[in-house]
């Protein structure tokens, strides 16, 4: 388990539905219409507290994980709220305690701009999702269509990942270098947040 992270999202914890308002006035259509595409046993990393809940399916078998008991502890209630099944598991992305070939879904909102190791993690999903399987994120990115902004996130990364998320991660990448064959690239703002949608082939 990755302690100083642990101890940094502890800490978001007691700000984090603040936040999570905000991104909903902006993308919580956007989220539902990701989160819509969850099938089977999915596994929803970064739990948070209990936010994206209300975005997925209803009827929906869902394990959410996160690295921080304190976000797990806020979603308790929104976990117990849910119209399906969501199992609350503390666990770091890059260390999971599953068997390969679990899960037949992978869902993130706005996680891997904060999961310190990032293809490490990634390659954990692959390891634990079905052949055919899917893995359905939504993320910031570094921006690269407008050469000022990735710049400007490049600047602003260094004081952002103190408390919270790196906003310069090139994820659409990342989720190739694990393995993933991409399904779907969308810009949901600018090129700075995108959904991407991707498969682990069958072999």
């Amino acid at each position: 388990m990755d302690v100083r992270t642990q101890n940094k999202w502890d800490r978001a914890s007691r700000t984090y539905d603040f936040f999570a308002a905000v991104d909903n006035r902006r993308l919580g259509g956007e989220k539902q219409r990701l989160l819509a595409r969850v099938q089977g046993k999915t596994l929803h990393v970064a739990a948070g507290t209990g936010n994206d809940f209300k975005f997925l399916p209803p009827g929906a078998d869902i394990v959410s994980i996160d690295i921080s008991p304190k976000m797990l502890e806020r979603a308790k209630l929104k976990a117990a709220n849910y119209e399906g099944s969501i199992e609350l598991r503390e666990a770091d992305v890059c260390s999971l305690d599953y068997p390969e070939a679990t899960f037949d879904t992978v869902a993130t909102v706005f996680t891997f701009c904060s999961v310190p190791k990032p293809i490490a993690g990634l390659r954990e999903l692959y390891r634990v999702l079905k052949p055919g399987g899917q893995i359905l994120m939504m993320e910031h990115v570094r921006g690269s269509a407008i050469g000022p902004v990735g710049v400007m996130l490049d600047l602003m990364t260094p004081l952002t990942r103190k408390f919270g998320p790196e906003l310069n991660r090139e994820t659409v990448g990342n989720v190739q270098k694990a393995g993933f064959r991409l399904r779907r690239v969308e810009n949901i703002y600018l090129d700075v947040v995108k959904t991407i949608e991707a498969i682990k082939d069958r072999s």
